[in-house]
């Protein structure tokens, strides 16, 4: 509800029809969405006596959960060089994140999501599973699910793993190089009020980050478990970071 209000009131309020405001819709939409994904189904299992899912609605669950991640770590890096852009080159801003840029910068992360989604979908579905059909996690994700195969997951594993090390590294590095330069250049303002306004601007987008990519790829990098530290993990970059 939170996400949702945010839209309406980013889409009724004209003065809000900025670069860094369309970044933050699409943001919030697609967190929206990817709550759509994990919390009903998890609510359920929760609630009910019997917990399960059915192979179509895993199979949905693991792709949208894949393609959301995608496209949330790709927004996320594209609102810190947004953030970079307006600290740093204030007086180049509107030329640098034009338009044409920013609509670019916004279809290229939901495209790279898409793309990252079908590839680790269509791996995922050549797997042969055959029991037992226990998922130890709240959501179905790729390293629960994969303990479950009876055939050799070598691909899909190494299809996650080149994800997380091209576009997780990928998009942490634009991160980490843009809070890098707004970190020098407030330290750099003399005054005190200025360099409050960028801190708190981007505070809590890097909490979100730090929190997102912390256990996100402690999750995936590490091999599952089952245990209550891994669903731990699960819940708080596919919840938490989305509140």
């Amino acid at each position: 509800m939170g996400n949702l209000t945010m839209l309406l009131v980013i889409r009724a309020d004209s003065h809000l029809h900025t670069p860094m405001y369309f970044f933050l819709s699409h943001l919030s939409f697609l967190d929206a969405f990817y709550s759509s994904v994990i919390v009903p189904k998890l609510l359920e299992n929760l609630l009910s006596k019997w917990k399960t899912i059915s192979p179509l609605e895993r199979f949905t669950q693991i792709s949208l959960v894949i393609f959301s991640g995608a496209a949330e770590a790709c927004l996320l890096s594209v609102m810190a060089y947004d953030w970079f852009q307006a600290v740093c080159h204030p007086l180049l801003y509107v030329v640098a994140m034009n338009k044409k840029v920013f609509t670019g910068l916004v279809g290229a992360s939901w495209t790279i999501g898409m793309g990252t989604g079908l590839v680790n979908s269509i791996l995922l579905a050549q797997q042969h599973f055959c029991g037992p059909n226990l998922v130890r996690s709240f959501a179905c994700e790729l390293p629960p699910v994969l303990l479950l195969t009876c055939s050799d997951p070598y691909v899909s594993v190494a299809s996650i793993l080149t994800t997380m090390a091209v576009l997780g590294l990928g998009t942490l590095i634009l991160l980490l190089g843009s809070y890098g330069r707004i970190i020098m250049t407030a330290l750099g303002i003399n005054s005190a009020m200025g360099q409050s306004k960028i801190f708190s601007t981007c505070s809590s987008h890097f909490l979100v980050v730090t929190i997102f990519y912390g256990s996100g790829v402690f999750r995936y990098k590490t091999p599952a478990s089952g245990s209550a530290l891994d669903q731990v993990l699960s819940v708080q970059y596919s919840v938490v970071t989305r509140c």
